[in-house]
């Protein structure tokens, strides 16, 4: 059986709730992406085009800092990476946490949370930021419960 890890954004703890059904189901480590600065409500007002999560999801090169970058990644086989979709595609902030390890060779399964969007292109903006592993479309997980999260993951 592949070593796992659970790894995580959540700025409003919707996701955290699914990444801990996740990992438990996976039977794998959890590790949250901490952003080096909160998110505030008026960050994530996304009908403000001068809001924080605005401004960086308009410039898709947005890198935001990361609090610490002590996942060990090297350590795992299959990295399941869990965020909300934010304009269609995951937080700049997956792209830091991505950005920050050699994930080569590695397996790694999107899940998210959303409003109201499928993954989009997430997939497409990931991919460069990790080179040489291999990223698979998960699931959008929004009011999943532990039984359909475990049959998700028996399914994969």
């Amino acid at each position: 059986m592949s070593k796992r890890l659970t790894a995580y954004f959540s700025a409003t703890g919707v996701t955290a709730d699914i990444a801990k059904k996740v990992a438990k189901a996976a039977g794998a480590d959890i590790y949250e992406i901490k952003p080096a600065v909160p998110y505030t409500k008026a960050d994530l007002d996304w009908k403000d085009k001068n809001s924080r999560s605005s401004v960086e999801m308009a410039d898709k090169s947005s890198r935001p800092e990361i609090s610490d970058k002590n996942a060990n990644a090297s350590d795992y086989d299959e990295i399941f990476i869990g965020f909300p979709i934010w304009w269609y595609i995951a937080p700049t902030i997956i792209n830091t946490f991505l950005e920050s390890y050699d994930l080569s060779g590695k397996k790694i399964i999107l899940f998210a949370t959303s409003g109201g969007s499928g993954f989009g292109d997430t997939v497409k903006y990931l991919s460069d930021s990790a080179k040489g592993a291999v990223i698979k479309e998960g699931k959008v997980l929004n009011g999943a419960s532990e039984k359909d999260i475990a049959d998700w993951i028996a399914s994969l």
